[in-house]
């Protein structure tokens, strides 16, 4: 099991999505475990529902879940970067911009749904195979500290984070 990332490697940002992993939680596991459940919980929307949104200027369920996939490609290709020894600080990304140019509204919740599983299939194999000195490497992304497992935590925090606003905000 990989061990929680410590506050200094990773940027004070992203302190909320580590957080929403447990100590005794194994990463890799919530991962896995994430994509069944959020696989069934989004086919539960029904497709008319997916240009809802809960008040004016925020993304609908499924800008929401497209937001999911492209923040996880990039985290996951910081952490195959990192990982793989690569000490390039890599660039930040601004996600609203990704959002407004991804035109979900000109496809269906169903096929962003399966789009965000083939993704995180993607990252479950990242994590699944990488040796054991891989997880503590660190690199600087957005000009911030971040290290392997931190991103990981990262992914799966980010998505906990996004299903609960879904429950609270979306009444899906």
């Amino acid at each position: 099991m990989v061990e929680t990332p410590r506050p200094d490697e990773y940027a004070p940002s992203f302190a909320s999505y580590v957080a929403r992993i447990a100590d005794d939680e194994d990463v890799v596991a919530v991962l896995a475990s994430q994509l069944i459940q959020v696989v069934a919980r989004l086919a539960g929307i029904p497709e008319a529902r997916g240009d809802y949104c809960y008040a004016p200027g925020k993304w609908s369920i499924k800008e929401v879940v497209g937001h999911l996939c492209d923040t996880e490609r990039v985290f996951a290709y910081r952490a195959l970067r990192v990982a793989r020894g690569d000490t390039t600080p890599l660039p930040s990304f601004d996600d609203r911009a990704y959002v407004a140019e991804m035109r979900a509204g000109e496809r269906t919740l169903a096929d962003l749904t399966r789009e965000w599983g083939d993704v995180r299939r993607a990252t479950i194999a990242l994590f699944g195979n990488l040796p054991a000195p891989a997880w503590r490497r660190r690199g600087v992304a957005s000009d911030q500290p971040i290290s392997v497992r931190a991103l990981a935590y990262i992914i799966a925090g980010h998505v906990r984070h996004h299903v609960a606003v879904l429950d609270a905000r979306y009444g899906e």
